[in-house]
């Protein structure tokens, strides 16, 4: 009985992921509701709940409670380590950054956490744009304040990118943590935005060390969940 079940819920997802992946079904799109997919796959509610949970695993939808299940899978992934400009550039989407302020600031529990000797680090915070002028990311980080960086807040980054600034200080990002939630924006954030206060973000924090573990970034992110997921895979 137990194995009629699953052959059930398997071939259910089975039709509804190769909908998803053939464009069928787009990525933001609103599946039918348990009641109506049961009554089209003859199946029970139950039955339905266990191909969604697949669906899920497989990072083809997301269930949000009260509201249904959506479409992630767009045939795209958005990969992060490329640098966002790059990874949402292969998406199409073309963005510009806007500098907002580079400050050498001190910041005595970073360095305590990353084993500096100096509380010294340079601030960096910039807003990432659409062309259409759109805000969809408010990104700050905070960079060691070596010699050869300290005269960023005068002249810039290099090439407008961190990476490249860092690298040509013989800091070169190899490793990190990094955590994620959802809050609200505050009000000095949702003004840099443009968006209403209080308006509900994905906030990452990320911690990158060089490969002989020097830190090298910490980098804050308010990122706009319209054009942004996270999806994170596990491997023994």
């Amino acid at each position: 009985m137990m194995r009629r079940i699953s052959l059930k819920h398997e071939r259910v997802a089975a039709v509804l992921a190769r909908e998803i992946r053939s464009g069928v079904v787009r990525r933001g799109a609103q599946l039918p509701g348990e009641v109506e997919l049961a009554r089209r796959f003859s199946v029970s509610r139950n039955t339905v709940r266990a191909a969604l949970a697949v669906l899920a695993e497989d990072d083809l939808i997301t269930t949000r409670t009260g509201k249904g299940s959506f479409v992630l899978f767009d045939g795209r992934p958005l990969d992060g380590r490329l640098g966002w400009t790059h990874a949402l550039s292969e998406q199409g989407v073309e963005t510009r950054m806007r500098t907002v302020r580079i400050a050498l600031a001190q910041d005595p529990d970073l360095a305590d956490r990353a084993g500096l000797e100096s509380p010294d680090v340079i601030v960096i915070e910039r807003v990432r744009q659409l062309t259409d002028g759109t805000a969809i990311s408010l990104e700050r980080s905070r960079i060691p304040a070596l010699d050869a960086l300290r005269d960023l807040p005068g002249r810039g980054l290099d090439n407008g990118s961190i990476s490249t600034t860092l690298n040509r200080a013989g800091l070169y990002l190899d490793h990190c943590e990094q955590r994620l939630r959802g809050r609200p924006l505050s009000p000095g954030e949702a003004e840099l935005l443009r968006r209403p206060e209080g308006a509900w973000f994905l906030h990452t924090t990320r911690t990158s060390w060089t490969a002989d573990d020097r830190f090298a970034e910490y980098a804050d992110e308010l990122l706009d969940p319209e054009h942004y997921e996270l999806s994170l895979s596990y491997g023994t």
